[in-house]
């Protein structure tokens, strides 16, 4: 059976000083890089990198990360949308970035998020995500509505899930929860053929989506790809990147 999956990776080094954090994310859709460096508890500096991606506007959006730049850390990923205007962001390099800087202002060295989602059957499918390799969410979904399990059930991902999540869970599951959300909705990308789209939609949501430049946003043929059988591929060409920092690409602040 097809199954999207996504890959989350994340490595960060710190000492008492400040320390970067290097990220990655790879799906059907998308591969992303995302590397950040802090000092004193502050966003200093910000780059994306995009190795593969839907619309040609896409590597666009990477100097916008640097947006985040004097951004106080904050262990809750999704507070980057309260610094800057998401919707002028590619939204897979900003989640990446609220990530690393979640990471960063907890202090780990590592976190990995695998996510699964089987190919829809009359609606419904099961979105199961793992973290650091072991199961941590398993959810019944019909749409874009989860089914179950408590406390999930009744839950619209596309209606106010991100303020309900971080009203009601433990941090660490809001931010998991949230993860799984993304990837819940985007799945469902497979059950079109997204190539026969010419460019990006013109709904405001994202970088490549703003009217003035979807038109021209073109989509790249044959940038979809399929990871249903072999997960061990997801971001297996960042490892080298991923955790070698004695050559960081950022500015000095």
């Amino acid at each position: 059976m097809q199954r999207f999956r996504r890959r989350i990776e994340l490595a960060g080094q710190q000492d008492d000083q400040g320390g970067q954090v290097r990220a990655v994310l790879e799906d059907d859709f998308h591969h992303f890089r995302v590397a950040l460096e802090h000092r004193g508890g502050v966003v200093t500096a910000v780059r994306g990198e995009t190795p593969r991606h839907p619309f040609s506007a896409c590597p666009g959006a990477a100097p916008e990360l640097n947006r985040l730049a004097g951004m106080r850390l904050d262990g809750v990923a999704n507070s980057v949308t309260l610094y800057t205007d998401a919707t002028q962001q590619c939204t897979h390099m900003f989640d990446l970035a609220g990530l690393a800087i979640a990471l960063a202002a907890r202090g780990d060295p590592y976190r990995r998020y695998d996510i699964e989602v089987p190919r829809h059957v009359e609606g419904r499918s099961h979105a199961r995500l793992w973290r650091d390799g072991a199961p941590l969410l398993d959810w019944e979904v019909d749409g874009s509505t989860i089914l179950g399990p408590a406390p999930y059930a009744g839950v619209d991902m596309r209606k106010g899930m991100a303020r309900w999540a971080l009203g009601t869970l433990p941090t660490g599951e809001a931010e998991a929860a949230l993860v799984l959300r993304r990837c819940a909705l985007i799945s469902l990308g497979r059950l079109k053929d997204i190539d026969q789209e010419p460019h990006a939609h013109l709904t405001g949501r994202c970088y490549a989506q703003q009217p003035a430049r979807a038109p021209q946003a073109i989509r790249i043929v044959g940038s979809t790809w399929d990871f249903s059988a072999r997960p061990e591929a997801l971001c297996l060409d960042d490892q080298a990147w991923l955790r070698d920092f004695s050559d960081s690409p950022l500015p000095t602040p």
